[in-house]
């Protein structure tokens, strides 16, 4: 099943169903063990914004706001940080930490008001492959920023390159329901895994100057193979499809995913590679 039939505008109303529903419920859920697992990616995509004194800043797919108080902390008091999420119940929480030099909008980046040429940067740590219509996201961005101004994210490659993610849905997938295939252009986690798209999506929105790098490294998923398959059903590729297992095929898809992740427990918790792109450009 894809859902490739579907219209942009469809599709962001499917994204923004996700996060103030489920998907928010589930990220808050998980978020202690999300965070450890980017906390390698996270200094590696800041360093690449590089966020200087007195700049302003948008944080696109802010959530619950870690990320914009680590530029609000670069920019300093002269600064300013706009956290964007089209998730109210992240948003809720990320204006709870009272940032003093950051604000928060509950919006789509497509058609969220930015002044116009008045931001130095627009930042993004996995918040940009869930745009319904990533070319008007993208310009409506690029149209926020000074002429001088510049981006920069991170993104997740491909999922063969991320066994992360791929080997428990894999071992899980003969006794579970079908997941849902995404079509090429849709939105999802792997979406901007290719990377001519993001090419062709960024230089179509107005970009130039474009550098995108891989970075490769290991992925901590779990403090050791029991909670990772306990948790496996309840937030990310394999929740809905748990949800409409029965007992005894969970139980089945659970011993195969503890089966597959065993090789790669360490003392430090289970590790399996990752995958990503760091994207810097400028506008065109």
């Amino acid at each position: 099943m894809t859902s490739g039939s579907k219209g942009a505008a469809e599709l962001a109303a499917d994204q923004a169903a996700f996060w103030n529903g489920p998907g928010a419920q589930g990220w808050l859920d998980a978020y202690a063990r999300i965070e450890r697992s980017l906390v390698e990616i996270g200094p590696r995509v800041l360093a690449l914004a590089d966020a200087q004194p007195g700049e302003t800043v948008i944080d696109v797919g802010c959530g619950t706001g870690g990320t914009t108080a680590a530029l609000a902390k670069s920019i300093g008091p002269a600064g300013h940080v706009l956290g964007v999420d089209i998730s109210r119940p992240l948003i809720e929480v990320a204006e709870a930490q009272g940032l003093a030099n950051a604000t928060f909008a509950v919006g789509d980046a497509a058609v969220h008001p930015f002044e116009a040429a008045s931001r130095d940067l627009v930042f993004s740590r996995f918040g940009v492959m869930f745009f319904g219509d990533p070319v008007a996201a993208f310009a409506n961005l690029r149209r926020a920023l000074k002429p001088s101004g510049r981006l920069a994210f991170v993104c997740w490659r491909t999922p063969s390159e991320n066994p992360w993610g791929l080997v428990p849905v894999k071992a899980a997938a003969p006794f579970l329901p079908p997941l849902p295939r995404p079509g090429p252009e849709d939105p999802g986690q792997y979406s901007f895994g290719d990377r001519a798209r993001v090419e062709r999506i960024l230089k179509a929105a107005g970009f130039g100057a474009l550098v995108i790098e891989p970075l490769d490294l290991p992925i901590w998923i779990g403090k050791d193979v029991a909670e990772v398959v306990e948790n496996s059903g309840r937030f990310g590729a394999l929740a809905r499809a748990f949800a409409e297992a029965g007992p005894e095929a969970a139980a089945k898809a659970k011993a195969a995913i503890g089966e597959a992740l065993a090789p790669h427990a360490t003392p430090d918790g289970v590790k399996l590679p990752g995958a990503c792109w760091l994207v810097s450009a400028r506008p065109g």
